[in-house]
Formats: structure tokens, sequence, C-alpha cells
């Protein structure tokens, strides 16, 4: 089908954000929409939710997961907010299984979810999973929605990768141009991912992962994020919507354009 025949129909791709407050999820969505304006609230009805009285709210407690936010730069996307569940104990994970398993059946493919991107932070107080990470992997059915893992703040593991190149002789400057690559290959044999895709307590293992170093820089690249959330799509419609939903990758466009 074409891409804008598909946009006329399904209108825009919609993606639950998973995690914790310093996960910094609304930096990378900013990225993703090349923007770094806050984007706009709606409520369940398509009614624009006055910032004062979402923070008033927030300041409560209170938490909607139906909400919608959408940037202006980029309105082709809406993405739902799901706190930490850590936050909210059983309640907050209770409503966000209750909001897949809503979304998951509603008829309009334009109203389900097409994606959840659970964002894990690497940051130092933050490293390993959480009850409530191993919760949502062990316990929820996520059907055929295309779930990945965002290993957040991973420039956080440089400074690690650093010292233990200096420990093993490298200079200064060896060790600060080496350690990103360090940290990448460190982490790809890690315990982390040895626990996410086959421990015997995760039976809900993501499509894939991404690591994302940086995204509060303004040259922050979300190319291979773009890539990896398209090939997690088993839904060619919904892989269509996403590629040309999404600005952050044009050769990416390219690539499934050829392809068609």
């Amino acid at each position: 089908m074409d891409p804008s025949k598909i946009k006329e129909k399904i209108g825009r791709f919609r993606i639950l954000v998973i995690g914790r407050a310093n996960a910094g999820k609304t930096t990378i969505l900013q990225r993703v929409c090349n923007t770094r304006e806050n984007p706009e609230i709606y409520n369940s009805a398509g009614k624009k939710i006055d910032p004062k009285v979402l923070m008033a709210s927030t300041e409560r407690g209170e938490h909607d997961i139906e909400n919608e936010m959408v940037f202006r730069n980029n309105p082709g996307f809406v993405f739902h907010d799901s706190r930490g569940f850590e936050a909210g104990g059983e309640s907050e994970f209770d409503k966000m299984k209750a909001f897949i398993a809503s979304r998951s059946k509603e008829p309009k493919l334009k109203d389900q979810l097409h994606a959840i991107w659970y964002c894990i932070p690497m940051d130092e107080a933050s490293r390993s999973f959480t009850e409530g990470e191993i919760k949502f992997f062990s316990q929820c059915d996520t059907g055929s929605i295309a779930v990945m893992v965002l290993f957040t703040k991973f420039d956080a593991l440089y400074d690690v990768s650093y010292a233990e190149l200096k420990s093993k002789g490298a200079s200064m400057e060896e060790a600060e141009e080496l350690a990103p690559k360090h940290a990448e290959e460190s982490f790809a044999i890690g315990s982390q991912l040895k626990f996410l895709y086959h421990s015997k307590d995760i039976r809900r293992p993501p499509k894939c992962h991404i690591c994302l170093p940086n995204m509060d820089k303004d040259d922050a690249d979300c190319g291979p994020l773009m890539e990896c959330t398209a090939g997690t799509m088993d839904n060619e419609v919904l892989q269509q919507l996403f590629v040309s939903t999404q600005q952050a990758n044009l050769e990416l466009c390219m690539k499934y354009a050829v392809e068609r």
C-alpha cells in the first residue's frame, strides 16, 4: 500500500513509552521529533489539557496513561507515558496492563498500540533491573505489539570503560577515544543482556534493544533507534507508516522504498 494512503487510513503511529522518572524519556521523544519544545497533551476525548491543570494533577500523584502526547514538529507520532511501576506500585502496573489489553482489542488499527519503548537508564544509580521491570517482562502479555528496550543515558558507562582502559595501561587520550566502543563491547557480553534474554525470570523478552548515549545533546543520533524499531515491525503496513513518519533517518526511508 502507498505510504500516503496508509497515513490517510491509519493517521498516526502510536507508541507507549515506559520507564522511571529519571530515564530521559521526554528528551528522547524530543530528539525523535526534532524539537526542544514540550509536547502538547490531549485527553482520551481529544481535548487539549491545560499545562497548569496537568501539573496540578501530577503534583497530586495522578497520572493518566490514556493521555496523548503530541509534538507539533512531528504530529505523526502520538505517545503514551507510563511511569516506572515502583512509583505507583501494583496500581500503576495494573493500569498499564489494562491499557495494553484495551488497546489490543481496538477494532481499528489507528487506535491500537503499534510499539512499546521500555526505557532503562544506565546512569550509576540505576544499572540493575528493578522488580518492576522484571515484572513487566515476566507477566505482561503484549501480544503482537513490538517491544523494544532503550538503554538510555548509556554514556554513563563511558567513565567506567575509561577507568578500565587506564588501569590496563592506556594513555588518557587513548582511553578517552576507545571508551565508547569498549563500553558497547563490554555491555554486549555483560550480565544485563544475558539476564534480559536468557534468564528464567524473563518469560517475555523484548524483540530487540538499543543503547542510546548523549541524547541530551543537539547532535544526538536517533537513526539507530529508528532503524531498530522499523526492524521489529512484523506488520508491513505499520512498518511503512513508521518509516514514513520518522524524520530522523532519511536513509531508512530510502532503504524501505527500494525494498518495496
